[in-house]
């Protein structure tokens, strides 16, 4: 019987805003959108951020982000140089492990 390899093991920022929606957000925060955007890209190239993103799936709660990255360090310096956590515009943020079945 092969024995089971370990999954790779990532790390994912869950962001709570204080928008009630991307819209709202893209309104009020245009400045701070394109920062964050132009940071996530520079992240992204440089392999510690590998996706992230908005849900968009219910209107009825604040605007919801998340961020997949390559470890907890790499997750605690996207939250200190975020410009939306930066401003005070995160209600609440979490941190949480995640194992990549596939991967």
């Amino acid at each position: 019987m092969a024995a089971m390899a370990q999954p790779s093991r990532y790390y994912v920022v869950f962001l709570t805003t204080s928008y009630r929606s991307l819209a709202e957000a893209q309104v009020d925060a245009g400045e701070l959108i394109a920062a964050h955007v132009a940071r996530s890209k520079e992240l992204h190239k440089g392999g510690t951020l590998l996706m992230a993103g908005a849900f968009l799936d219910r209107p009825e709660e604040p605007l919801s982000t998340m961020a997949v990255l390559t470890s907890r360090e790499a997750c605690e310096e996207f939250l200190k140089g975020d410009p939306f956590v930066q401003n005070g515009k995160v209600a609440s943020w979490t941190i949480r492990e995640w194992a990549n079945l596939f991967a």
